[in-house]
């Protein structure tokens, strides 16, 4: 019973800090098995188990991976660990997944079975926004929303009223170090474009949008490309950012960035769920 609370007073933890799991859960055992129905587990991305227990060897090799493609892919899954005989009764061999199930051999003499729910737990995608305009503080409340962890980095001076966000920079130094999905918008509209472009160009996002004109846009390309040399990461910069829906208001222009992030979102999404169907 201890051993439940402090693995889910960690999961709490964790899910606090934004930091990327699985919650490895026994939901069913046959025979000997040295993890019973309940027992839980929290496994890092680097494989390691840092909370909890589900049993020796004879399961954790095949939990561990499923572990890893669950973190990849955002699917829980249910694995199934039988001993061969059981396995060819099913008419199925380890590795293989069916019916929403995936089977794994278990090779150990105890000849148990264990069924096992492993569950990623990912981080907020995140939603950086640099700028205090209309369309910056439109975002960040309909960020929030969306379940984006909205991070807000502007001056402080040009923010009259904090707005709806997760986390608030002082300016556009922002720390690109954390892991995860992470979807940038530049939304100075002209107050500190190319300072803010440039910050943006520090990391690796999977979207960079810069809210402004065709010209605009082009003016601080040509501007940065004459002053450091061409970049990949400055030619990925979508500008202007969002879908074409005619919007003019900031809540619409707002809707149409968070669309197109949305789209280029699930899109990667429904490819993975095609590729482990």
């Amino acid at each position: 019973m201890t051993m439940h609370v402090d693995v889910m007073d960690l999961v709490a933890q964790m899910k606090t800090a934004q930091e990327a799991f699985v919650l490895a859960t026994v939901v069913r055992t046959v025979s000997v098995t040295a993890a019973k129905a309940g027992a839980k587990a929290i496994i890092r991305p680097n494989g390691s188990i840092v909370a909890g227990w589900i049993g020796g060897g004879c399961a954790r090799g095949a939990v561990l991976r499923a572990a890893q493609q669950a973190l990849k892919d955002g699917q829980s899954r249910l694995v199934s660990i039988q001993p061969q005989d059981l396995l060819a009764d099913l008419g199925v061999r380890p590795g293989e997944a069916r019916n929403g199930v995936q089977f794994a051999r278990n090779m150990c003499p105890s000849q148990g079975t264990m069924d096992v729910f492993v569950e990623p737990m990912l981080p907020k995608p995140a939603l950086v926004i640099l700028g205090a305009s209309p369309v910056a503080l439109a975002l960040s409340s309909q960020g929030r929303a969306l379940g984006f962890h909205v991070t807000l980095a502007a001056p402080a001076t040009d923010l009259a009223v904090p707005p709806e966000m997760d986390d608030h920079v002082d300016g556009f130094d922002v720390d690109w170090e954390r892991q995860g999905e992470r979807f940038v918008v530049i939304a100075t509209q002209g107050k500190g474009d190319e300072a803010a472009l440039k910050a943006a160009l520090g990391g690796e996002h999977h979207y960079v949008g810069f809210v402004g004109s065709r010209r605009k846009m082009a003016a601080l390309k040509a501007e940065l490309e004459a002053e450091h040399g061409p970049s990949d990461r400055l030619a990925k910069v979508k500008g202007p950012a969002g879908l074409d829906l005619g919007a003019i208001t900031p809540e619409e222009i707002a809707l149409s960035i968070l669309a197109e992030i949305i789209a280029l979102r699930r899109q990667g999404q429904r490819k993975a769920e095609a590729t482990t169907a």
